[in-house]
């Protein structure tokens, strides 16, 4: 996803210098950066730390690395937070925790495995869902650790398809999830294993008329997140978007603040996380 939000300032142009700057503005004096409420969160830093590495921008790195050293080797965080400390480690090119550190991660993470060999945010779950897998399988790549029993991790995903042809976090329901129709098509990818048939036309079905990609079917409005992460994944099953590419763009253009972006259309007030899909978007519609 780096590789590819690294292309926005392509059609960011001038406005590049801009984005840099407000995700600067968002580090606390701690290091880490800050939620909508101000305070300082592992989730939010990794959005800022990715977005300034996309728009190769200047991070306090060893600010920031001490504001990770607070959370030792992720002993209480959840599953979401345990991923973005290897996430934000793997950002920090100058710094890097021991190996043991590394090791101590992977451990916790393990933790999170259910019983038929997927992840849950629930310790010992009998199923997991894709968007803990998608989230623990990239931790283990960002400390280099292999992820064991992966074609069960595999077998987890395809478990987890939804009468539609699409994917969903919960098994055997009729309407499956832009995101996680995403994350299930770039995991499995990444384990060797092809992505059902259609795909990528139910994908493309969630195109909104005026630019943007719904949520799910039936959503009333696209979102900045699915539009990002389906481009993303359409990129992965080398499926042509180029007919949605103007209105796409056009709708991202909607989404901006003259600073960063706001998720869709309902909503006024910019933050990180959707700055950083705005920027993989463009990357995508780059391209």
């Amino acid at each position: 996803m780096l590789q590819v939000a690294r292309l926005a300032p392509k059609q960011l142009d001038q406005a590049a210098s801009k984005v840099e700057q407000y995700l600067q503005a968002q580090f606390n004096p701690d290091g880490g950066a800050q939620d909508r409420s101000g305070d300082s969160d592992l989730y939010y830093t990794v959005f800022v730390l990715e977005g300034l590495l996309a728009l190769q921008g200047d991070i306090p790195q060893e600010q920031t690395a001490q504001y990770l050293r607070s959370f030792g080797s992720g002993d209480d965080l959840d599953l979401v937070h345990l991923c973005c400390l290897a996430r934000c480690w793997a950002s920090l090119q100058d710094h890097n925790p021991d190996s043991e550190t590394h090791q101590q991660i992977a451990h916790n993470l393990n933790a999170f495995r259910s019983l038929n060999g997927g992840f849950n945010a629930e310790p010992e779950e009998e199923l997991g869902t894709v968007y803990d897998a998608f989230l623990a399988f990239g931790a283990y790549q960002d400390l280099r650790i292999p992820c064991e029993e992966q074609s069960a991790l595999a077998d987890s995903i395809f478990a987890l398809q939804s009468k539609d042809g699409a994917f969903a976090n919960l098994p055997n329901l009729a309407l499956g999830s832009s995101t996680v129709s995403a994350a299930a098509i770039t995991l499995l990818r990444h384990l060797d294993r092809p992505a059902p048939d259609n795909i990528a036309n139910w994908l493309l079905s969630q195109a909104h008329p005026e630019g943007g990609f719904l949520a799910a079917p039936g959503a009333p409005l696209p979102d900045l997140l699915s539009t990002a992460t389906c481009l993303h994944a359409l990129a992965g099953l080398q499926t042509d978007f180029s007919r949605l590419r103007e209105h796409c763009l056009d709708f991202v253009d909607s989404l901006w603040t003259g600073q960063a972006f706001c998720g869709h259309w309902a909503e006024e007030i910019a933050d990180s996380e959707y700055t950083y899909y705005g920027l993989l978007a463009l990357g995508h519609l780059s391209l």
